[in-house]
């Protein structure tokens, strides 16, 4: 049975598919809004439009003819500037209308973080090469609004610098892009709660990513391995960053490296991490479901990321395989695979005769395991193991 609260999930595609789930399991009755008519998710809520994502009066009608008590969204950005804008019309739980600008447009992102104090790259906008004279290579050159790496690249020459602003400005809506400087390290992202005044941090997350040019996320292992000092000190930062950008009534995805000059934030989101990373690693590997949290605060409700606590591991791995076209999967294989020990899921986005092609964004890839474990080393350990094993059951020439 739905109770009387209504909730809006902006976007219905498959990485809202996880909360919108989770509020139904709280009871909610589910209002979902996408741009698109044949959304991934559309039939999972209770009711389903299609709102355009600048469509402020249209979203105004849907949140007014279903009486609608909260809003929310998961693992994208791109509908953040409207949710703040309607938030702040009907009273809603959430961030700012500055909050959101600010999150959504990585150079004034970049701006709040030195005025915060906030260690970051050094970077600035051009529209062309010649606007780039005087950086230092290597450089990252990043569009400003967008995420999931599409546009991202690192660039060690002015030939590659020069092609790479031009891709980031077909994957960007604006008219320049941001051009800074690469920073060495190991990659992490922290998951975080930010609510009544207060930061936490509720999971460590270790990153694996492509080689370059490109920078795609290939593994997500939790916890990461952290001194106690390290993460005192990232939590400083993020409480930093809270500070810094006016998080309040959500969530925060950061990401950062470390290196031996200290650590360093690429950037940040209040928003819940994609990847799987808070709908299903998170809750494996401590317990705390950041999604029902997250639900909490949209309807003025108390957080708890105390009761249930556990302290485990847990990891996504995405198939990384040579480009070329799949000659054979091993279906018997796979389905065993299914159910070694610890695999959580495994999920193949390829066929026999389809063509594989280098991984350039999240969009691009083909696939992933989910692996859960009593620690970091037996997780480690089955990782390991396991991608050896999948290599084997796909077969690409």
């Amino acid at each position: 049975m739905r109770s009387n609260r209504r909730i809006l999930v902006f976007g219905c595609g498959e990485l809202q598919k996880s909360i919108i789930g989770r509020a139904h399991r709280m009871g909610l009755y589910v209002v979902g809004i996408d741009p698109c008519e044949e959304a991934f998710c559309k039939d999972d809520a209770d009711a389903f439009e299609v709102v355009g994502g600048q469509d402020y009066d249209r979203t105004c009608a849907v949140v007014e003819k279903y009486g609608i008590n909260a809003i929310v969204t998961a693992a994208t950005d791109k509908p953040l500037v409207m949710m703040a804008r309607i938030a702040e019309k009907y009273g809603f739980p959430f961030f700012s209308v500055d909050t959101a600008i600010w999150s959504t447009d990585k150079y004034q992102m970049k701006n709040r973080f030195k005025l915060g104090g906030i260690p970051c790259a050094d970077g600035r906008l051009v529209s062309c090469i010649e606007e780039a004279e005087g950086l230092v290579f290597p450089l990252i050159v990043k569009p400003r609004d967008n995420s999931g790496s599409r546009g991202v690249k690192l660039c060690r020459n002015t030939g590659e610098l020069k092609t790479s602003i031009e891709e980031a400005l077909e994957n960007s809506r604006l008219d320049t892009v941001l051009v800074e400087e690469y920073i060495e390290g190991q990659e992490y992202s922290i998951e975080g709660l930010h609510y009544d005044g207060e930061s936490e941090v509720v999971q460590f997350t270790e990153k694996t990513t492509t080689e370059f040019p490109y920078n795609v996320e290939l593994e997500h292992k939790q916890p990461a391995n952290l001194t106690d000092e390290q993460k005192d000190s990232v939590r400083e930062i993020v409480c930093k960053i809270s500070a810094a950008m006016k998080f309040d009534n959500c969530p925060s995805h950061t990401e950062l490296k470390i290196n031996e000059r200290g650590i360093f934030v690429i950037e940040t989101s209040p928003r819940l991490g994609g990847d799987y990373i808070t709908s299903i690693l998170t809750p494996l590997s401590t317990g705390i479901n950041l999604e029902d949290q997250l639900l909490h605060i949209a309807l003025g409700e108390s957080v708890d990321t105390i009761t249930g606590r556990s302290d485990k591991a847990s990891a996504v791995h995405f198939f990384c395989l040579p480009e070329g076209t799949v000659v054979n999967i091993d279906d018997r294989g796979l389905e065993e695979a299914k159910q070694w020990p610890g695999i959580y899921s495994l999920n193949l986005k390829l066929k026999e005769g389809d063509n594989v092609h280098q991984i350039t964004s999240s969009l691009n890839r083909y696939g992933e395991f989910i692996v859960k474990a009593e620690d970091r080393k037996e997780l480690d350990g089955l990782l390991s193991e396991y991608e050896k094993e999948t290599g084997r059951i796909i077969h690409v020439k």
